[in-house]
């Protein structure tokens, strides 16, 4: 009798256990490279919401060639959701833009816009580039394919009349870049995020590197052209030794698929802008005070995941 009991209290505990283990709901986050912002910003997301903040939810960052990449990824099933720059999320919606004469990512909804991303346009001092014109003849990183720094150094070097045959260009992310500017191998490298970006800190550290201004009719243009654009300013010593910094800048949001279950969302949504959340994301990262309630639905340019809309009409961002 004792080891029936026995057997019994162990396949109890078993049962339990695996009970446990399935209701146990993964989300993947994937976000950029590991030198950038999206990354470090979307550890401090995924620890801030895992269980016990969301009961048995596990979340993850993923690191990933970025924007375009996860919008890929989220459509595709290979993520539950994803950060994005509001421009390539609005284009992936609409088929337009970079998503050109590719199938619309139809079922792509929004679930916060977390904070601004800077356009960085790092050039080595001895290149002697004081201007976006003298970049022609250069080495240039216009960043990786999928990134949405890409599609941004793309508009910009067209608004200032540059091809990309006017220069030599590379693709590479903001950490490799900057170990050849080191080296005296590449001149310049653009990188859209939220400042202070880690490769771009360090590098600047050594004392060889400006960023150049986007600035002029040019940068009017182009906010005039994309809606999502907007100037901006990096201020003075955000990166060593570098002056203040006019430039242009466009949303970062978290982004998922109307197929996640609404009431996931919701509880995700919560808990994103809970006050446990507001410490982690105050201490965490210098960006983490600019992820701020009351921007949550600014400039969504595709709609809001049922289950963050429920949430942001309870809190009266929506009515």
């Amino acid at each position: 009798m004792k080891r029936t009991l026995l057997a019994a209290l162990i396949g109890a505990v078993g049962l339990a256990a695996a009970g446990n283990a399935a209701a146990q709901t993964f989300f993947r986050i994937n976000t950029g490279g590991t030198a950038g912002t999206y990354y470090p910003i979307g550890g401090l997301i995924a620890n801030a919401i895992s269980q016990p903040a969301v009961p048995n939810l596990v979340a993850t960052a993923v690191a990933s060639n970025g924007s375009v990449a996860n919008v890929n990824a989220i459509a595709g099933g290979g993520a539950e959701s994803g950060f994005s720059q509001a421009d390539v999320a609005f284009w992936a919606f609409t088929g337009t833009g970079t998503f050109e004469g590719k199938p619309k990512v139809a079922d792509l909804r929004l679930i916060a816009n977390l904070y601004p991303e800077s356009f960085h346009l790092v050039v080595r001092k001895g290149a002697n580039i004081k201007t976006i014109a003298d970049l022609k003849g250069k080495r240039v990183s216009l960043d990786e394919p999928g990134s949405g720094t890409l599609v941004n150094a793309r508009a910009i070097l067209a608004a200032y009349g540059i091809t990309e045959k006017d220069i030599k260009v590379e693709n590479l992310k903001p950490n490799a870049a900057g170990e050849k500017v080191k080296d005296n191998s590449l001149d310049a490298f653009f990188f859209v995020g939220g400042y202070p970006a880690g490769a771009i800190a360090e590098l600047a550290a050594t004392g060889g590197i400006d960023i150049l201004s986007i600035t002029g009719p040019e940068a009017d243009k182009l906010t005039k052209q994309f809606g999502f654009y907007a100037a901006d300013t990096i201020p003075a010593e955000t990166y060593k030794g570098v002056g203040a910094v006019k430039t242009l800048a466009v949303g970062a949001q978290w982004v998922t698929s109307a197929k996640q279950d609404t009431t996931l969302v919701y509880n995700i949504t919560k808990a994103l802008w809970n006050d446990n959340t507001r410490k982690a994301l105050d201490s965490g990262h210098a960006k983490g005070k600019s992820i701020v309630r009351q921007n949550a639905i600014a400039g969504a340019g595709i709609p809001i995941h049922p289950g963050a809309e429920k949430f942001y009409k309870e809190v009266g961002l929506l009515k």
